[in-house]
């Protein structure tokens, strides 16, 4: 693995853990920036952008989220598809309320945290 892909898996872990205890608080809003961070930094790995996919429908279904369920169970697919051909919008949020294709404005602190990995 190069050393890229473990900086990165770091950070996503990071958020990932943050939107667990958030969750654990009842703060559910909270929770779901974080996993929409983690989605950030990690959908140009495949395995990162799956794992986000499958905590984001998780998410979901304990907040009793239909519609959300419904969306993330095909980000999951088209994460394990279309993430090792490069097929994905930078700075996506992965939610279900925005398009699956619509490439997004990447947070500051995200944006150098991935340029700091890279190095």
């Amino acid at each position: 693995m190069n050393l890229y892909r473990q900086r990165i898996r770091v950070l996503v872990r990071r958020e990932l853990d943050a939107a667990h205890a958030a969750e654990a608080l009842g703060h559910f809003a909270t929770a779901f920036g974080h996993l929409e961070r983690a989605h950030v930094l990690g959908q140009s790995i495949t395995r990162e952008h799956v794992l986000v996919h499958w905590r984001m429908f998780g998410h979901a279904l304990r907040q009793r989220l239909t519609g959300e369920s419904f969306s993330q169970a095909w980000r999951i697919v088209a994460a394990a598809l279309f993430t090792p051909v490069g097929l994905v919008p930078r700075g996506n949020t992965g939610g279900g309320n925005v398009s699956g294709v619509r490439p997004m404005e990447i947070p500051a602190d995200l944006r150098q945290a991935m340029a700091d990995a890279r190095r």
